[in-house]
């Protein structure tokens, strides 16, 4: 008994075990990694196999959760890539405290600085209103010191291995191999 291989089919089993598809894989999948990651600071939750909200901050009015000037967000990267994987990650400093919550307990030194502060009156009407008025300001000196700084921050996490996120890496991967084998 004779076996014929499917010439087609062996050519493009050939592609398949070259570097480049490989290497399109890892990157495509780091690709997805990093937009996953960058959707939590969107979403404001994690999702490993359930959605985990992150705990909302004591003042709201202060804009979006852990974003004040985007330096955090925009530094989320594929930091190394080899054949079968990719590292998506961040450089900067305070990232793990936000991703896995914590204290911070340190003594922080202030510089010697000038301030300017507003004067302000305050008047209180017959019917109890209070309203205040601004009357003037002025600039005052502020001498070095040192300021003990005692913080919590809760667990916010928008980094790690998530279920969801391997769920689509692998569900991604079917498609492509699928694509190339037809």
């Amino acid at each position: 008994m004779d076996l014929q291989i499917d010439t087609d089919l062996f050519n493009k089993l050939q592609r398949l075990t070259q570097r480049s598809f490989l290497q399109r894989m890892t990157n495509e999948s780091g690709v997805i990694a990093v937009n996953f990651t960058k959707d939590r600071f969107r979403f404001k939750n994690w999702i490993d196999k359930s959605v985990e909200k992150w705990e909302s901050r004591k003042r709201p009015d202060r804009g979006l959760l852990l974003v004040r000037s985007g330096r955090l967000k925009r530094s989320i990267r594929k930091i190394a890539i080899g054949d079968y994987y990719v590292v998506v990650g961040t450089d900067v400093p305070y990232a793990q405290l936000h991703n896995e919550g914590g204290t911070v307990n340190k003594v922080a030194q202030v510089k010697a600085h000038t301030r300017k502060i507003t004067i302000r009156q305050r008047k209180v009407s017959r019917k109890g209103k209070v309203s205040t008025k601004v009357i003037g300001s002025k600039v005052v000196n502020v001498r070095a010191h040192n300021r003990n700084i005692n913080l919590t921050v809760p667990r916010r996490q928008f980094l790690g291995e998530s279920e969801l996120l391997m769920r689509r890496i692998e569900l991604h991967i079917t498609r492509e191999l699928n694509k190339e084998l037809q």
